[in-house]
């Protein structure tokens, strides 16, 4: 177990020092591929290093912490463990080692604004089999280089569809964000050529998929309010009013201890959900509907107080809070609002 921590924290270190060379730019998918992110929990097979939730979990948690804009969570959280889950062929085998190598950045199409599965439909065509429908909000989608998109078949089978960008009646149309570290799209197919379709093993429930999503958002809020937590402790350190710093005044230390002790509840939530998750345990969902509704809020509240004790410097382009601000009230919207999982807890007493 000690030995699992200092890797933990050995990962953890790397992923800090590399995402803060980013600075609010995007980090190059290069970057990323020559850390070994892409293939983190990809089975070694593939050159991947076989990791579970937990390790893809801490850096999640560190691209909150540093705003970062890529699309490493989705691929890491969604898109690998989704190849992981279906059947293995020739096809899905191929899209395996590009994603390890860096040559495909995969993403599954999944509507993060709704609740429910997009829904999308397969059917026959004179060259292949053809997909149409839509989602209304699939994060990441505009710098994906294959679209994977989860199909419910007739007889009630679960399919997973790789569509190339590009292809013929599929449209992504970007929408726009005030959160500018994020990239979302709406995505449309009216009869689109398929790349390769692969099946899900009925062992495999569709809400594990999601649930792993709420769960990844809620680490990078963590980390996100995490940051804000440190950042501010250090401000009211050395910012000084009436010849004292301001975090000797009580109302200074109440604000922090507040935050502190939302921070540490959050952090004790997800950690919960990572290791339901990773263990695949029975109350997987309820510990991920926790960890998302409670996680997801803190954040927003913690970056608000976090703009509020940098006085008017937290509204400066320097400062930062702002990035942490915007970033935390799109997270509290992904993947289910906090009403939406709090429904999901409450009805364990119905």
């Amino acid at each position: 177990m000690t030995d699992f921590a200092e890797f933990h924290d050995d990962l953890r270190a790397l992923a800090r020092d590399l995402l803060a060379k980013s600075a609010g730019d995007p980090v190059p998918w290069a970057t990323v591929t020559e850390a070994g992110w892409p293939g983190l929990a990809a089975p070694v097979e593939f050159e991947g290093a076989g990791a579970t939730f937990a390790e893809v979990a801490v850096l999640l948690g560190e691209v909150g912490r540093a705003a970062a804009v890529t699309a490493l969570p989705t691929v890491l959280a969604l898109s690998v463990p989704a190849l992981a889950d279906v059947a293995a062929d020739d096809a899905r085998d191929t899209v395996f080692r590009d994603t390890v190598a860096g040559r495909t950045v995969p993403v599954l199409v999944l509507d993060a604004g709704g609740d429910t599965d997009p829904a999308f439909a397969l059917e026959s065509g004179p060259a292949g089999p053809v997909l149409t429908g839509s989602a209304a909000f699939v994060l990441d989608a505009p710098a994906a280089d294959l679209l994977l998109v989860p199909v419910r078949a007739g007889a009630g089978d679960r399919l997973l569809v790789a569509v190339a960008p590009g292809t013929t009646g599929l449209a992504i149309a970007p929408r726009p964000l005030v959160d500018a570290t994020r990239s979302a799209a709406a995505v449309t197919a009216d009869r689109v050529l398929v790349h390769a379709v692969w099946s899900f093993p009925d062992h495999s429930p569709p809400e594990v998929l999601r649930a792993r999503a709420a769960v990844a958002v809620a680490c990078d809020s963590l980390g996100s309010a995490e940051a804000m937590l440190a950042a501010t402790v250090a401000y009211v350190r050395v910012r000084e009013q009436f010849g004292r710093p301001v975090g000797s005044f009580q109302a200074v230390q109440h604000a922090c201890a507040d935050m502190l002790v939302q921070v540490t509840v959050a952090r004790h939530l997800v950690d919960a959900a990572v290791r339901a998750l990773t263990e695949g345990t029975a109350d997987a969902m309820i510990a991920a509907a926790a960890a998302k509704s409670y996680t997801s809020t803190a954040a927003v509240r913690v970056a608000g107080a976090a703009l509020q004790l940098h006085g008017g410097f937290g509204y400066t382009w320097d400062s930062g809070i702002h990035v942490h601000l915007k970033r935390a009230t799109l997270n509290r919207a992904l993947f289910g609002a906090p009403s939406a999982h709090r429904r999901t807890l409450a009805a364990r007493y119905r």
